[in-house]
């Protein structure tokens, strides 16, 4: 069975490592992580002559929504010529869309595929020193503002995925610790392997 897995979270909670380590442990998997496309979107900050802020008004107009379209488009082509693919971003606003989420899940069908959603569920304190410790600069708006930022994040788990009928629609991945990320790493691939 082919399947589309999407691994969201709020940023840093682990999705890019765990995304990785799920990606090299399940067999013909293609990763795309939406991150790839930042060059891109920093030529066209510059090209317009705007700051690169990953929080402005200008990247949530011209680049965002398109990051999201273009990271798809490649995943619905890869699905032609292997069994999985993973894709690593956030989906922070399309995660709690209902309708955005049917018509994904009809697109990925269409494709003879499966749609599985895997929630990394990370405590906030352990996001913030994720956070400072990654030293990354798309964070230093975030760290500098925490509270008016975090306000905003919403690290509920999604739950109107999951089907009590279906065990793979929506899995949760708890990564607060290291015992907890061992222990879901197991769990998932156990349901992710199976056909």
């Amino acid at each position: 069975m082919k399947r589309l897995i999407l691994v969201t979270s709020p940023p840093a909670s682990g999705k890019t490592y765990i995304s990785k380590q799920l990606a090299k442990a399940l067999k013909h998997v293609v990763y795309l992580d939406k991150d790839t496309l930042i060059v891109l979107s920093h030529q066209i900050f510059k090209v317009a002559n705007q700051e690169v802020n990953r929080s402005s008004d200008f990247f949530e107009e011209h680049i965002r929504n398109y990051e999201y379209d273009a990271t798809l488009a490649l995943a619905m082509e890869a699905l032609e010529y292997d069994d999985i693919v993973l894709i690593n971003a956030p989906f922070t606003r399309e995660i709690r869309d209902q309708k955005y989420m049917d018509e994904l899940e009809t697109q990925v069908a269409e494709k003879g595929a499966r749609l599985t959603v895997v929630w990394v569920e990370t405590a906030v304190d352990v996001v913030k020193q994720r956070m400072i410790e990654r030293n990354s600069p798309r964070d230093t708006w975030k760290l500098q503002n925490w509270d008016e930022y975090i306000r905003d994040v919403n690290f509920s788990i999604p739950d109107y995925l999951d089907d009590p009928n279906i065990v793979d629609d929506l899995l949760v991945f708890k990564n607060s610790s290291d015992a907890e990320y061992q222990q879901s790493m197991q769990e998932i691939l156990a349901v992710l392997e199976t056909k």
